[in-house]
This record gives structure tokens, sequence and C-alpha cells, in this order.
């Protein structure tokens, strides 16, 4: 989690830091949402950016650029479907699995240009943890998860939208790793793939992948997509910030956007309300 300042207790409000620093005037960030199915590299994608822009050095409190993930806002479980999580029998990938209301009122919190503190979940218990994490207000706020398109009222707050597109079976195989990492054997994560992670990935995320402004093949790969979108975010810690910020308070929102991206003398690569599709024309080396 970049970004980020863990403390204890809850938040006065949902999503809100203290009223003392809520208070504080703070320019209003551009959010940007990074989908794709599991595994496929969002993260990554996320943190290659961070890392290219020289904000993974900077203290928490003072990045320009901060990362924040949709699983953090994963709802409370009962008992009974604790006990299925941990048995592989829970469906972590249904869009009724997130705390779809906690996550909107976070983000507009944020938007707003607000400290907010966000919950902190534990992958390992299934469970919500007491423990929150301070997210301070930034220029640009990423903010990546599998389902981040899936409800509109969210998915209309985001400036721009991302989709890493990766190989299925690339990601099935970073996901076994991944969870057996976190202790899980391999007949329950492959029996919990096909039950729930393929069929949800298909009827739930891959379909909001018309919504994405950019898609990203091969995910933290493809270096040429991952240098155009640094380039972008460059642009609006430049000052574009301040021109789209004049254009959000005229209401004018996602419509007030710049082509992304945008070169000089030269006419724009991608024309306002357009889909890049970004690939280079061979791997990266």
């Amino acid at each position: 989690m970049a970004a980020a300042a863990p403390c204890n207790g809850g938040s006065p409000s949902p999503g809100l830091a203290g009223a003392g620093e809520a208070d504080r005037p703070h320019p209003r960030p551009f959010l940007i949402g990074v989908s794709g199915g599991t595994a496929s590299g969002k993260s990554t994608v996320c943190e290659k950016i961070m890392e290219l822009l020289g904000q993974n050095e900077v203290d928490h409190r003072q990045r320009k650029v901060v990362i924040l993930s949709q699983d953090r806002f994963y709802k409370v479980l009962t008992a009974e479907q604790k006990a299925k999580a941990l048995k592989g029998q829970y469906n972590f990938d249904h869009p009724d699995a997130f705390d779809n209301e906690l996550m909107q009122t976070t983000l507009k919190n944020i938007v707003d240009g607000q400290t907010v503190e966000v919950p902190t979940y534990d992958f390992v218990t299934h469970s919500r943890l007491p423990e929150t994490t301070v997210v301070y207000p930034a220029d640009v706020v990423l903010f990546e998860g599998i389902l981040v398109f899936y409800n509109q009222d969210i998915r209309d707050m985001f400036h721009l939208r991302l989709f890493v597109d990766t190989d299925s079976d690339v990601r099935l195989s970073r996901r076994v790793l991944r969870d057996m990492k976190r202790g899980r054997d391999l007949e329950q994560i492959l029996t919990q793939y096909t039950n729930f992670v393929k069929p949800a990935f298909e009827e739930f995320c891959l379909p909001t992948k018309k919504y994405a402004d950019v898609i990203i093949p091969r995910g933290v790969d493809n270096m040429v997509a991952i240098n155009l979108i640094v380039q972008h975010i460059q642009d609006i810690l430049s000052g574009d910030l301040c021109k789209w910020q004049r254009g959000a308070a005229n209401g004018h929102g996602r419509s007030a956007k710049r082509p992304f991206p945008e070169q000089a003398d030269s006419s724009p690569l991608l024309a306002p309300g357009k889909r890049s599709h970004l690939e280079s024309s061979s791997r990266p080396h």
C-alpha cells in the first residue's frame, strides 16, 4: 500500500480522518481506476508507475501519487461465511463481496481532498482488522481492483480508467503461487478458481473492459503503455491538474479530460472519449 500510515481505531465518519484534518483545504485529485482479472498485475502496474514517478521513496504525507486497493473494502464476514472462506467455498470475486457503500463514501472523500482512513484486510484469516490506514490528500490517486468498474456510481468517479489485460494461464499461475504463500493448499486454490474466480471474471470483470479508456496488454511487461501513462501523470503533476480542476469545478467532469496521451506539435494519439489499446510492436527487452 503506497502513501499510507497505519493507525489504530475507527474514523469519526465513514472513510474520513479527524475533523481538523478534514477541514484543511486540499486540491481535488485526479482519480484513476485500474481494473483487470485476478493476478493480472494491477498492483504491479500501479507500483511501477509510482517508481517511475519517483514517488515510492517520498514520505507518505507528501506523496503526490497514492495507491489504494479495492481489496481493503471486503465486507465483514459472518461466522458462517468465514467458515466457508477458510474452506475455499466463499466467492470473493462476486460484486456483493465488497462493501460498496463504504468504498464509494471513501472515494468521494478522497476526491473532495480529504484525509481518509481505509480498512485493513487480513487475507489469511479473511477478516477486517481493527487497524486502519491513513491516506493523505494527493494530486493523483490510483484505485485498483478486479471490480472497480462494475458499480456505475463508483465507475463514474474515475477521470481515467485503465484495464490490465493478461493471459488467463499467466494469471492462474500467479494466483496459485500467491495463495500458496498465504498458506492455502493447491487443491483448494484450484477448486476455488474453477468454481468462483474464473466464472466471476467472465461474468462480472471482463464485461467492464469496455469502460476502459486505456487497455494495457501484458501488464507491467508493456513498458510502452506504462511510460505513456507516466507521461500523462507527469503532465498533470506539472500543471495540467490546475486546468482540469477548473474544468471539474465548472461541472464538466470526465468530459473535461484531456486526450490521452498528447504529444507536442502533433495531433493527439487518442481522441476524447475514445479507447486506446496500447501494445508495442515488440516486447521491450
